[in-house]
């Protein structure tokens, strides 16, 4: 059990994430048992960090800031949102996966819609190991998209929204900044997946490199690149940002459809613009932007 030290805590979150990410859980469900992530990157945010509000108003009263999800799970705990920590990781795609889907122009390749399928059931079942440990020490924690609450609303601004983003969290969590296609660029690149836990505990938050949700896209940064919206199969991807209703629609018709009758998964894993562009591996810059189909 981990010791009431902020710093020792922290590192013991840290160390239950990494041990999980390298169980056998983490399973394409291949014929090799490949993995489907590699190793994490983890990041903490305080649960009074302003930038919750900030997030919550641009998106709608129905977004969840930390004490909002903690409370609703714990009714019966009085509690400060200084008294919560938000735990954020990215979960990087192999490079066998993203070296797959760059071949691709029009569906996921087979590994990317593994990821997405059996990746993801991993994803869920590392959200709820992480609460799980946290809670059977002593701290009272969430993974707000493991909770019955957790769904989707309309949000006058952007659409379709969840009350809880775990792209949010690891951007408030210092992991990362949006790209045009509404990606999280990383300093593992856009490639991946993300999750996160609300725990009662405080610890030291991660510094944020970055003072602009956007500052990792060169797109935003130097109104160059745009590379994700070609690599769009469905059109959804323009300067405008990124069209969720058409992308939906691709990914419920077109991909599932393939993924079933090509692979033999229920699938909808595309990832065409995560890969195959700048940011698919690392923090893009300008003089590495032509390299980005290396």
């Amino acid at each position: 059990m981990p010791t009431k030290d902020r710093f020792s805590l922290s590192a013991w979150v840290e160390e239950s994430i990494k041990g999980f990410v390298k169980s056998p859980e983490n399973s394409l469900h291949g014929k090799d048992g490949e993995p489907a992530w590699d190793a994490p990157l983890i990041g903490f945010s305080r649960g009074d960090d302003p930038l919750w509000e900030t997030i919550k108003a641009s998106i709608g009263p129905f977004y969840w800031k930390p004490l909002d999800v903690f409370v609703r799970t714990f009714p019966d705990f009085r509690i400060a949102a200084d008294q919560l920590t938000v735990i954020a990781w990215v979960l990087p795609q192999t490079r066998a996966t993203k070296a797959d889907n760059r071949k691709e122009d029009q569906y996921g390749s087979e590994r990317w819609a593994r990821s997405r399928k059996f990746g993801e059931d991993f994803n869920v079942k590392l959200r709820n190991h992480v609460a799980t440990v946290l809670s059977e020490a002593g701290y009272e924690a969430v993974a707000p998209q493991s909770s019955p609450l957790w769904g989707t609303r309309m949000s006058q601004s952007y659409g379709i929204s969840s009350n809880w983003s775990e792209r949010h969290a690891a951007f408030v969590s210092g992991l990362g900044t949006f790209g045009l296609c509404d990606g999280l660029i990383t300093p593992v690149g856009k490639a991946m997946r993300c999750g996160s836990v609300v725990a009662r505990f405080s610890t030291s938050p991660t510094p944020r490199p970055y003072a602009d949700r956007r500052q990792y896209c060169l797109f935003f940064t130097e109104g160059t690149c745009g590379k994700c919206m070609s690599r769009c199969p469905a059109g959804a991807i323009t300067a405008s940002g990124h069209d969720k209703i058409k992308c939906q629609a691709y990914l419920e018709s077109a991909i599932a459809k393939h993924a079933r009758e090509t692979y033999g998964l229920e699938s909808y894993g595309c990832g065409l613009c995560q890969t195959k562009v700048p940011c698919e591996s690392r923090i893009p810059s300008a003089r590495r932007k032509s390299k980005a189909a290396d």
